[in-house]
Parts: structure tokens; sequence; C-alpha cells
């Protein structure tokens, strides 16, 4: 069963070696970060899963020991997604978003439960995302989820998908269902909608809300801004 889950966005930029200079702005969204994972920790789950944008549709399954780097970015920083036993064998596989996961369990000291992954990404329909969380919350024992995933990158004229007018209403309404643990806005999410506004997060807020489905769990919104135009989201669920 799902006892708790931390959401947090996963721009590279949240590793301080890929902001170089710009880190100290994104400050305030690394303590928050920090915070939710906290509340994981505090949950004592028997498992973390690390849900996150994919590059395909997905489901794509990421063991533990899988290993990631940001090294297309110029910075000699590696990752590994929980333990690094076996992880050379498995050569550098994760997608980005689940890296910056890894990096902040690694930042962290995550120690507290065995981690895998699961990447899904946009192409994937909002039903099978809420079914991929079923499938994952209804593994034996006590599971916490760290979901990985931006809003809107249309909020400002220099964002990466320039100024749309719907990006600030939808990350509002985003902010305010994940604040609220409100499953059923965070599954009518469009899909179609969310490609436009290059939301990398739809289908890992969805399985959240899949997974979440017969909790009652309850939201705490630690953090929301949009630097460089794209919308980010901190927030715990236990």
């Amino acid at each position: 069963m799902l006892v708790a889950a931390a959401v947090c966005p996963c721009p590279p930029l949240l590793v301080p070696e890929v902001a170089a200079g710009a880190a100290p702005e994104l400050d305030a969204a690394r303590a928050a970060c920090t915070d939710a994972l906290g509340v994981l920790a505090a949950s004592r789950p028997d498992r973390l899963v690390v849900v996150g944008p994919a590059d395909s549709a997905g489901p794509e399954a990421y063991p533990s020991g899988a290993r990631g780097s940001f090294r297309g970015f110029g910075v000699d920083v590696d990752v590994s997604l929980g333990t690094a036993d076996g992880a050379e064998e498995r050569g550098t596989d994760l997608p980005y978003g689940l890296a910056v996961g890894a990096w902040l369990l690694d930042r962290t000291g995550w120690a507290d439960a065995p981690v895998d992954a699961v990447g899904v990404g946009e192409a994937l329909p909002a039903e099978r995302c809420a079914a991929v969380g079923r499938e994952v919350a209804a593994r034996t024992g006590r599971t916490a989820l760290l979901v990985l995933g931006d809003a809107s990158a249309c909020r400002t004229l220099k964002a990466p998908g320039y100024l749309d007018e719907r990006a600030a209403p939808f990350d509002a309404a985003v902010g305010r269902a994940l604040g609220a643990a409100d499953r059923a806005a965070l599954a009518s999410l469009d899909v179609a909608l969310s490609r436009e506004l290059k939301v990398s997060g739809r289908a890992p807020w969805q399985v959240l809300a899949g997974a979440a489905e017969d909790t009652d769990l309850t939201g705490t919104l630690l953090y929301e801004d949009a630097p460089y135009g794209v919308g980010y989201v901190v927030a715990a669920w236990s």
C-alpha cells in the first residue's frame, strides 16, 4: 500500500554543478525537496519507487543500481539509483528526470528502504498511468513514491516553450491538486494540453493519482514558483 509520496521537479538545473553560477536561484526548491524526502523517510517504507518522465511512453522499469549521468551537460556528475551494487554492468540508462531523482536521494543520504524506478512518457494515456500507479501500490508492504516532473514550460517569453497564456492557470490548478492530494484533479489533467504546454509531470502525477486511489493521504504544498519560465512544484503526501 502507498504510505507517503514526495513530489519534486526534475530540471537538471537542480544539480548545482549543472546550474553553475545560477545554482543559488534554486536553493529554495532544493530545500523543499529535502523536506519532502524527509516525509518519505518518516513514513518508514519497505520500498521507495521513483516515478519520473521518460523518453518513451513506457512504462520503463529501472532496477536498483541503475546509473545516470549529467555529463551531457558538461559536468562530471554520475548518479546511481539506490545501491551501487552491480551498477557498472547496467551502464548509464536513467533518463534525466530519474537521474535528478537519484541525485536528490544521494544528496539527502537516503538509506531508509530499497529503491527502484519507473519511467513514463507524455504519450502514455491517463488510464494507463493510473493502472501503473495501482500496480505499484499493490506490491506487498509499505510503499513510498518519489514523483518527479515539471509543470508548464511556457510561463514567460523566455521560457523554453515561449509564453502561452494557458500556462499559468494550468500550473495553478496543478499546484492546488498536488497541495491538496486531489487525486481526481490529477487524474483529469488534459493529455493534449499538457503536451502543448511542455509539461513533463503529467504522466508521473497521474501514476501518483492511481497509486493513491484507496488511501486517505493528505497533501502539503512546500514550494511553487516558475524560475526560467518553467513551473516547479514540491509537495508531500502523508
